[in-house]
């Protein structure tokens, strides 16, 4: 292994809270089930830059029948940026170690432009990744073939020679099938026995 190729959600930054996700429901208002249906459904043509932050609340809204103005528009966005802005220091611990030992890091998450453009304003730790494949700026998103394949050609390494860790077994699963090999994230701890085991 001469690459880390790392999820970001789930691994480095925290998944939205449940406190979190209130803020989300009570902005939106409705029934909290239909609109993370919503959410999620609509969620990829976000994450890949297909749309902007007010074009994906648009789709949201209709969908649930909530009228929506630019006041909404502004707090929904601002809602769900906040969401997804929490960092686990460990894993930032882990990144600055990594770096410092010679490994290649490489960053591939699904992230739509207005939260990639608040992480590179606000985390500084993102200038050790040699690649950063954010999924709305490469055109293609996890589990999608394309978005590993970016990061491999980016990294220039054999791709047996990365290794790629994802909180989402789905995601990991098709990385595998293309020849990287696989961690599925579950804590740290774990994590770094895997990496022991396959520094040279």
């Amino acid at each position: 292994m001469k690459a880390v190729l790392f999820d970001l959600f789930g691994v480095i930054a925290r998944v939205q809270s449940p406190e979190s996700r209130a803020v989300l429901e009570r902005t939106a208002g409705g029934d909290p089930h239909r609109f993370w249906e919503a959410y999620w459904s609509r969620r990829a043509p976000y994450d890949r830059g297909d749309t902007t932050g007010p074009g994906y609340w648009k789709g949201v809204c209709a969908q649930l029948g909530i009228p929506l103005d630019d006041r909404l528009t502004e707090e929904l966005v601002a809602a769900d940026l906040a969401s997804w802005s929490e960092v686990d220091q460990r894993s930032v611990d882990l990144l600055h170690l990594l770096a410092d030992r010679g490994v290649v890091l490489g960053l591939l998450s699904n992230i739509p432009e207005e939260l990639a453009a608040r992480y590179e304003a606000t985390q500084p730790w993102l200038e050790r990744f040699a690649v950063l494949g954010l999924s709305c700026r490469i055109g293609s998103a996890k589990p999608e073939p394309a978005a590993y394949q970016w990061c491999v050609r980016e990294l220039e390494l054999p791709v047996e020679q990365v290794l790629f860790v994802d909180d989402r077994a789905e995601n990991v699963r098709a990385a595998r099938e293309l020849g990287l090999q696989g961690h599925v994230f579950t804590s740290h701890d774990e994590l770094m026995t895997v990496l022991e085991a396959l520094s040279p």
